[in-house]
């Protein structure tokens, strides 16, 4: 059976289209809001507040990672300053979403009276989900792949036929860092998801913390391997270096609550009366 590289529109009709990335990063969303909102009732936090966290969070959440990408970038975008709101080029980095996204919920939580470090381990499973089906975007895109390899190097690895075939990009094929990171934190979000509910075992935070732990892992040994990293001077790989620094911060903070702050079990949830009003 031959198989072609797939088509990046999911829908065309004359000029108007509508791209696989756009309508993965749909699903995602939806995933993350879905998982939030069922997990946050059950820890007494209200769905409309996820919901309105969530029309915030998003579009600031691509401004972040537009943002980031284009300050690690700026030796172009300095010379092409037309380009720097051309998202639909390409050029946005998870990291700055993260950032971002983070930002808006410290100040949401604030606003609303919210535990913040519990809003953040009920989101943070759903965000695991997001990253790993985005990253199947870049597949369809061909994109964030890793450097050249062999047809026999793939076939080793038994994957199926199609994702062979789209890491064949002019004639040569690259290794699908998209698939390794998607793969690796799919196992963190089963491992997270098998544990979360496990009576006495998280505190509050912890849930997050796990999540910033695996996947600031995952992320610095499949950065390695990407053709698209970010450089600080030329010779240091950005997500590597706040890979590393993410990981280092995020063990310390777990255990100084541990040990100092002594926080509140995560399935003791916001202590709030559900439903509540303000």
């Amino acid at each position: 059976m031959i198989f072609c590289a797939l088509n990046r529109n999911a829908i065309q009709i004359g000029n108007f289209s509508v791209k696989w990335y756009g309508v993965i990063m749909a699903v995602a969303i939806v995933l993350a809001t879905w998982m939030s909102i069922s997990e946050g009732k059950k820890r007494h936090i209200m769905s409309n507040d996820f919901v309105d966290l969530l029309l915030w969070a998003v579009p600031l959440g691509y401004v972040g990672a537009r943002i980031y990408y284009v300050i690690f970038e700026w030796g172009y975008y300095s010379q092409h300053p037309d380009q720097i709101i051309a998202i639909w080029n390409g050029g946005i980095a998870i990291y700055g979403g993260l950032i971002a996204g983070l930002i808006v919920l410290l100040v949401f939580c604030y606003k609303r009276r919210l535990p913040p470090f519990l809003m953040l381990d009920i989101i943070a499973p759903g965000v695991m989900a997001a990253q790993i089906l985005g990253r199947w975007g870049n597949f369809v895109n061909q994109e964030a792949h890793g450097g050249p390899t062999t047809l026999h190097f793939l076939q080793s690895l038994h994957l199926p036929e199609f994702i062979i075939q789209q890491m064949k990009i002019g004639g040569v094929y690259y290794q699908p860092t998209f698939l390794y990171e998607s793969f690796f934190n799919l196992i963190g979000l089963i491992i997270i998801l098998s544990l979360r509910h496990k009576k006495y075992f998280y505190k509050q935070g912890e849930v997050f913390m796990s999540y910033l732990l695996w996947y600031s892992i995952v992320r610095f040994f499949v950065e390695r391997l990407r053709t698209d990293s970010l450089y600080i001077f030329g010779i240091i790989r950005v997500s590597q270096a706040l890979s590393l620094i993410l990981f280092i911060v995020t063990l310390i903070l777990l255990i100084y609550r541990r040990v100092k702050v002594k926080p509140k079990w995560y399935l003791d949830g916001s202590g709030l009366k559900y439903p509540y009003t303000r």
